[in-house]
C-alpha cells in the first residue's frame, strides 16, 4: 500500500520515495512507489503532475491512478529506474494548488445552492479550465437566481472560515445528521470528512486548502438544464477565475473592436449587424431568383425537345447544393422539362411532375451502370457521384440513354 503524504499535507510540493515497481508501454514507464505526494485522479479532481527524479532519469509525470497502489505514469527521459533506488518527487505546485482552489469552491457553492435553492450536488468535475456541477432542481435557474448564490458563497470565501478533516472508521449518528450528503453505501472506512463550520460537511476523498479565503473567488460562467430535474453549472475559482474572465473580456473587447458601431453593449452590435445580415441575405435571395431565371431562359433556349417533353443538359461548376436548388426550381417551373446536370463529381436528374413514363432513380440506376458510381432518388429526382468518367461523358451517357427512353 502507498503512503498517501498528500493526505497529511496538501501543501507539501517536494518529498523523497522509493521505486517499489516499474511498468513500461512504449515510450510510457509506471512507477509505483512506497510513498507519494502525487493525489491520484478520483472523485471529479484529476490527478496531479510533475517529476520523478532519480541518477540518470527524469519521469515527466502525466497520470496518476489507484486507491491503495497508486501509479505514476509518464515519459522517460534517461534510463529505466529500478526497484530499490530512492526518488526525489516534484509537483506542478501551481496545477496542484489551484485544483484544491477549485474543489475547496466546489463545497463551498454547492452547499449554498442547497441552502438557498434546497438542490442536491449530483456531480462534479474539475477541467483544465473550468469546473462543472450538476444539480437535482426542477425549477427555472436564472442569472439573478445564480447572483444570490454567487454572493451568498463569496460571503463564506471572505469569512476566511477553516477548512477542516477528520478521519472515521465509522462515522457517530450525531454527524451523520449533519451531512449535507447521506453517506453513499460505496464509501468505505477510512472516511474523511470535510467541513467548513456552519457551512458544509461532507464525505470527500479530495484535497483542499486549509481556509476559505484561499479559494480567492467563485463565478459561475455559465449553466443549462441537462434533463427535467437537472442543471449543469459551469463555475471557476481562484486565478483560474481570473484567466477565465479576462479571455471573456478579451474576446468581448476584440468582437466590439471589429464592428462597424465599437458602442457598448456588445449584443445590440449584434443584432445591428445580424439585422444587416439578413437585409443582405434577402437582397442575395433576390439576386439568385433572378439570376436562375435568366440562365433557365438560355439553358431552355437551347434544349432539345422529343415527344414534347424538354430534356436541359449542363455542365455546371457550383457545388451539388446549390446546383440542386436551381435544378428544382427549373423543372418545377417548366411543364414537360427534364434536366440533367452534371458537376465535378455528381450528377442530379430531375423532371417536372406531369412528365410520365420515365423515373430519375431508374434513369440514373442505368446511367451509373455504365459510368460507375452511387446514387439514388426518387421518380422526380436523383443524385448520385463516384463516377469514372470525365463529366462531358457522363452527360452524353445520360442523355443517350434518356433518349432511348423517351423514343
Amino acid at each position: 500500500m502507498t503512503v498517501k503524504l498528500f493526505y497529511e499535507n496538501p501543501y507539501l510540493w517536494e518529498a523523497g520515495a522509493t521505486v517499489q515497481k516499474v511498468e513500461t508501454d512504449g515510450e510510457k514507464v509506471k512507477i509505483l512507489l512506497d510513498r507519494t505526494i502525487f493525489y491520484p485522479e478520483g472523485g471529479g479532481q484529476p490527478s496531479d503532475r510533475g517529476w520523478i527524479l532519480g541518477e540518470d532519469f527524469k519521469i515527466e509525470v502525466t497520470h496518476v491512478s489507484g486507491k491503495d497502489e497508486i501509479w505514476h505514469e509518464g515519459k522517460l527521459n534517461g534510463r529505466l529506474p529500478e526497484v530499490g533506488e530512492p526518488v526525489r518527487l516534484l509537483l506542478d505546485a501551481e496545477w496542484r494548488y489551484e485544483n484544491m482552489r477549485q474543489h475547496t469552491g466546489q463545497h463551498i457553492l454547492s452547499a449554498v445552492f442547497k441552502e438557498l435553492c434546497d438542490a442536491n450536488t449530483t456531480g462534479f468535475q474539475i477541467f483544465e479550465d473550468y469546473n462543472k456541477i450538476e444539480i437535482d432542481y426542477p425549477g427555472e435557474l436564472t442569472w439573478e437566481m445564480i447572483f444570490e448564490v454567487e454572493k451568498k458563497a463569496n460571503a463564506i470565501v471572505w469569512f476566511d472560515l477553516p477548512v477542516e478533516v477528520e478521519v472515521y472508521e465509522e462515522l457517530p449518528d450525531k454527524l451523520k445528521g449533519k451531512l449535507r450528503k447521506e453517506l453513499s453505501d460505496k464509501v468505505t472506512p477510512p472516511i474523511r470528512i470535510v467541513s467548513v463550520p456552519g457551512v458544509d460537511v461532507i464525505p470527500c476523498g479530495g484535497i483542499h486548502v486549509k481556509s476559505t479565503r484561499e479559494v480567492g473567488i467563485i463565478k459561475v460562467v455559465n449553466f443549462y438544464r441537462k434533463s427535467k430535474k437537472l442543471w449543469r453549472i459551469e463555475f471557476v475559482a481562484g486565478n483560474r477565475a481570473l484567466k477565465y474572465l479576462n479571455k471573456l473580456l478579451a474576446d468581448y473587447w476584440e468582437s466590439l473592436d471589429e464592428m462597424p458601431n465599437k458602442n457598448r453593449p456588445l449584443v445590440e452590435r449584434v443584432k445591428d449587424l445580424k439585422a444587416e445580415l439578413d437585409k443582405l441575405e434577402d437582397e442575395k435571395d433576390n439576386l439568385r431568383k433572378e439570376l436562375w431565371e435568366w440562365k433557365a431562359k438560355a439553358l431552355l433556349d437551347r434544349a432539345e425537345e422529343i415527344g414534347g417533353v424538354r430534356i436541359v443538359s449542363h455542365i455546371e461548376s457550383a457545388d451539388m447544393k446549390d446546383a440542386q436548388a436551381f435544378v428544382v426550381y427549373l423543372v418545377d417551373k417548366n411543364p414537360r422539362t427534364i434536366a440533367l446536370v452534371v458537376g465535378k463529381n455528381y450528377v442530379i436528374f430531375a423532371k417536372n411532375r406531369d412528365v410520365e413514363g420515365i423515373s430519375m432513380n431508374e434513369l440514373l440506376k442505368e446511367v451509373l451502370a455504365k459510368v460507375g458510381g452511387g446514387g439514388g432518388g426518387s421518380e422526380v429526382l436523383a443524385r448520385g457521384g463516384g463516377f469514372k468518367l470525365p463529366p462531358e461523358d457522363v452527360l452524353r451517357t445520360a442523355l443517350n440513354v434518356l433518349k432511348t427512353y423517351l423514343s
